[in-house]
């Protein structure tokens, strides 16, 4: 029987063990802790759980769905995008290829707002919101009045919303998305926190990424004009108009233009305490400022 599963027949499963054996087969034998670690993803538990559970029961449901994991591993996925979540913070986040996938690099940028604002309060606006991953986690794990987050795509905002609906149960703070580019459809809005993860990767850097990266995730998410900056200049020069005094812009920016973006901050008047900080391997990924 010729199926998504690659040419394979399906078999009767019903433990995470011969799940595990029929999935290491598909995969070529390559890699017993990768098939493994599709059964993790699919069941949200840690990766150790399925090579010391193999006598567990799952059902037809995650059998089918491990094997379609299985088929988009062959094709080239990106390991999230074939499981269809991602981990981010304290959440598992539903993600596929209409969504950036979240990195490690952003959820330091989720903490650096939470250490800044003292846990919250007030509005929090996460900018170009993708999956939903900002916003959410502020709205986890923050004590703010209310987040709104954007997005151009109506794709990601989609995403972005079954993610809320899911964790619904976890958000202590009301999440409210809204439909377009950048700061546009904040034109209400008063805010003692936006931060943003935007696209900022030159054109004619996109040659360049990971095929993992250029040729499954969207593009909107990554390339930003000519210089990588366009996306993140507009947010400096819109982000004041809408920050109480005091309030806390946050951006997680190209380590190769930090200091660009620093200049661009400390140009403009309406800004103070401008900082660039580090993620944890070392390199200038976050621009932090406060509204004049």
């Amino acid at each position: 029987m010729s199926d998504m599963s690659g040419g394979f027949a399906r078999t009767d499963v019903r433990s995470v063990g011969a799940l595990a054996v029929e999935l290491q087969l598909l995969l070529g034998d390559t890699s017993p802790r990768l098939a493994q670690d599709v059964i993790a993803a699919l069941l949200d538990v840690p990766r150790f759980w399925p090579g010391a559970n193999g006598s567990e029961a799952v059902d037809d449901s995650v059998c089918h769905a491990a094997r379609l994991a299985v088929a988009r591993l062959r094709a080239g996925a990106p390991f999230a995008y074939a499981v269809r979540r991602a981990s981010f913070r304290h959440l598992t986040l539903d993600v596929d290829e209409r969504v950036l996938i979240p990195r490690p690099e952003t959820e330091g940028l989720v903490e650096q707002v939470l250490q800044l604002s003292g846990g919250g309060g007030g509005t929090a606006v996460d900018i170009g919101t993708g999956s939903g991953a900002i916003a959410l986690s502020l709205a986890s794990e923050g004590i703010f009045y209310r987040v709104v987050a954007t997005d151009v795509s109506l794709d990601a905002l989609a995403v972005a919303r079954q993610n809320a609906s899911r964790l619904a149960g976890a958000l202590r703070a009301p999440v409210e998305f809204r439909h377009g580019a950048l700061l546009a459809p904040l034109g209400d809005v008063r805010a003692s926190v936006i931060v943003s993860n935007p696209p900022y990767i030159a054109y004619h850097e996109a040659a360049q990424l990971p095929a993992g990266v250029r040729d499954w995730e969207p593009a909107l998410a990554l390339l930003s004009g000519a210089d990588g900056m366009t996306a993140t200049v507009a947010i400096i020069r819109g982000a004041a108009d809408l920050l109480h005094e005091g309030g806390i812009l946050a951006l997680e920016v190209d380590a190769r233009r930090a200091s660009l973006v620093a200049e661009s901050l400390a140009v403009d008047p309406r800004y103070r305490e401008i900082s660039v900080r580090l993620d944890l391997a070392g390199r200038e990924r976050f621009v932090i400022a406060r509204r004049s």
